[in-house]
């Protein structure tokens, strides 16, 4: 008889499918990883750019507003002149300021407490942005801002329309009486009044372009 050998088989297998089923495991994990990644990087990137941009914005807003308000408050508190005029061929000594016109004492008022908002608000915004926060700490404070911003801006229209409103008696006088165009003998004190009008309506707009970007904000 003949004895038949059986070569042994080896105790340890070659992992091959192991490596086979981790490799296509960590393929799909880095495939899920970066399609999430993807997903999620677009809105966040595009959030925090509106959110650079509208701090810019504002700041910007706020900047230019302080400066108006004050050179349309300081044009017209120094706006005086003395002169005289002919009327029926009597000379009457004339002395024009800012402060015998409620309309102007009005428009001085306004443009005061504009510079006080803008510049608080100003500071507000400058030191969170600096801090890389959010410019309004919650909806009920962008709210505020936006009410804030609103009442200044028709405070401020109605302002000008009577301050216009005077300036522009002066300019053309009274016609059915022979009173004169009083801002011929005071162009000096129509022209302070006129600049610091243009300015005031200036500011006006700025703060409307606040206004629109509180909704903005709250509409994000």
């Amino acid at each position: 008889m003949t004895d038949l050998k059986t070569t042994p088989e080896p105790a340890i297998q070659p992992p091959v499918q192991t490596t086979t089923t981790t490799t296509t495991t960590t393929t799909t994990t880095k495939v899920a990883a970066e399609a999430e990644t993807g997903t999620m990087s677009g809105p966040l990137t595009s959030a925090g750019k509106f959110s650079r941009n509208y701090n810019v914005m504002h700041i910007v807003l706020r900047l230019v507003s302080v400066p108006a308000s004050l050179v349309s408050l300081a044009v017209m508190i120094t706006a005086k002149e003395k002169s005289s005029v002919l009327i029926y061929g009597f000379e009457i000594s004339l002395y024009s300021k800012w402060s015998f016109s409620g309309s102007f004492e009005y428009l001085v008022c306004v443009s005061a407490i504009v510079a006080v908002h803008s510049l608080l608000q100003l500071v507000m915004t400058s030191s969170r942005a600096l801090r890389k926060e959010s410019l309004f700490s919650s909806r009920n404070h962008a709210w505020i801002i936006f009410a804030g911003d609103q009442v200044f801006a028709y405070a401020m229209m109605s302002a000008v329309s009577a301050a216009t409103g005077v300036t522009n008696l002066n300019r053309t006088g009274i016609k059915h009486p022979p009173l004169p165009n009083f801002c011929k003998p005071l162009h000096s004190f129509c022209d302070r009044v006129a600049i610091s009008i243009a300015f005031a309506f200036f500011n006006c707009f700025l703060l409307a372009i606040s206004a629109v970007l509180d909704v903005v904000w709250l509409a994000n």
